[in-house]
């Protein structure tokens, strides 16, 4: 596998990592180097080769663009020697972005197959990302690269099924492109009764990348309206990204710091029991954006497997799949919307059980226990040296 991401964070990438390592394969993963950890190790059986550092502190396109090529080069050097050593049967490259299939040129050109896993569909996400309009150069030559790596791909795997119905259209074909949403691992993410003791607070979380995207400013600005209504809420925020300083600049102005909690990044394991101890958790991405009103937010299902009820901003993505009997909707970017849905689930202890056990009922179906199937039997077919999935579905939630 191979991904512009560290490994240790990424949900989606561990869970396909353990799912072939449990049932006897062989797993190398190309990714990139956190500080203080070793460029070499072995995690439940996965061989992980960290290639290049990071820090998520790009100044625009280009600072990106420049990063990531250099990423793209070393890891197909990588790749290359991994691959002549022993050759790959499958080569699993992660998006974003999506040319990094071209990683495994010299696998493709000597047998092996190739699978694109698009996150994050890429025109969309760079014009968000950094304002590119959908007719500018720069968004259709994101077009293009999406196209021709699809076409450097045996199967495309993309992230819902909103997206998988643009990608159809504009650059797969339907036989060579599966959706598969990033389900919880039920494993690691299961209710948990264990609560904090002492002083009761009322603990509301969002743990994600901080980007414009995602609103979690809108939420820092919930917390101003409700400061003196619930003083016993505290907002914990889990994560890094771009947006952060200017987070932490926002709630220095609105004088809540002791109200908005900031968390450095944490691993998966850690993660779910930080979020275990929620009593509410906050998805508030922005509709306004083309990108967050299609991205789906990863944690949604995440907080529904650990029991904790969950506030969701009003999107295209999250009316798709979910709807008012499992969470809570706020009208996107609208700051007191939200608040009065704080405070709403805060008051009401019973809807907010009520929201938590639909969601459990509903995730009882929708986990990667239920569906790693899916993905096992599409690396069977390539690895047998089908050239296409018989029967994708479109459609993988029940």
């Amino acid at each position: 596998m191979l991904a512009y991401a560290f490994y240790e964070s990424d949900m989606r990438i561990l869970r396909y990592a353990k799912a072939l390592v449990d049932r006897g394969d062989s797993v190398d993963v190309i990714a990139l180097r956190r500080e203080g950890v070793p460029a070499f190790e072995v995690l439940q059986g996965v061989n992980v080769y960290r290639v290049q550092p990071r820090q998520r502190n790009e100044r625009g396109w280009f600072d990106y663009l420049t990063r990531v090529i250099r990423f793209m080069l070393v890891s197909a050097s990588k790749l290359t020697r991994l691959h002549s050593a022993q050759p790959y049967d499958v080569v699993h490259v992660h998006s974003v972005p999506d040319f990094l299939v071209f990683s495994a040129f010299w696998p493709k050109l000597t047998g092996a197959k190739l699978i694109l896993d698009i996150h994050d569909i890429l025109p969309e996400f760079f014009a968000s990302k950094f304002g590119a309009d959908s007719k500018s150069l720069l968004f259709k030559l994101l077009v293009l690269a999406e196209y021709l790596s699809v076409q450097m791909s045996d199967h495309v795997i993309i992230a819902n099924d909103l997206w998988h119905q643009r990608l159809v259209a504009r650059s797969a074909s339907a036989e060579s492109c599966t959706s598969i949403i990033n389900y919880p691992d039920s494993d690691l993410f299961r209710p948990s009764e264990h609560r904090p003791t002492g002083e009761p607070k009322f603990r509301i979380t969002y743990p994600g990348t901080l980007n414009t995207h995602q609103g979690v400013d809108i939420a820092v600005r919930a917390m101003h309206i409700l400061r003196d209504e619930l003083p016993k809420a505290e907002f914990h925020v889990y994560g890094e990204g771009p947006a952060k300083p200017a987070l932490v600049e926002l709630t220095s102005e609105l004088a809540l710091s002791d109200r908005v909690i900031f968390h450095n990044f944490l691993p998966c394991d850690q993660i779910a029991g930080a979020m275990a101890l929620s009593d509410v958790a906050v998805v508030p991405k922005r509709a306004s954006s083309p990108f967050g009103n299609e991205a789906m937010s990863t944690k949604i299902m995440e907080f529904m497997s650990l029991g904790v009820p969950v506030i969701v901003a009003r999107t295209k993505v999250d009316e798709y799949y979910h709807d008012e009997s499992r969470v809570k909707f706020f009208e996107s970017d609208n700051a007191a919307d939200l608040a009065r849905a704080i405070a709403l689930l805060y008051r009401d202890p019973e809807l907010r059980q009520s929201l938590a056990s639909k969601a459990s009922e509903y995730v009882s179906h929708n986990n990667w226990n239920e569906k790693k199937q899916i993905y096992i039997k599409i690396v069977d077919s390539l690895s047998a040296g089908a050239k296409q999935v018989p029967d994708p579905v479109a459609s993988q939630v029940n």
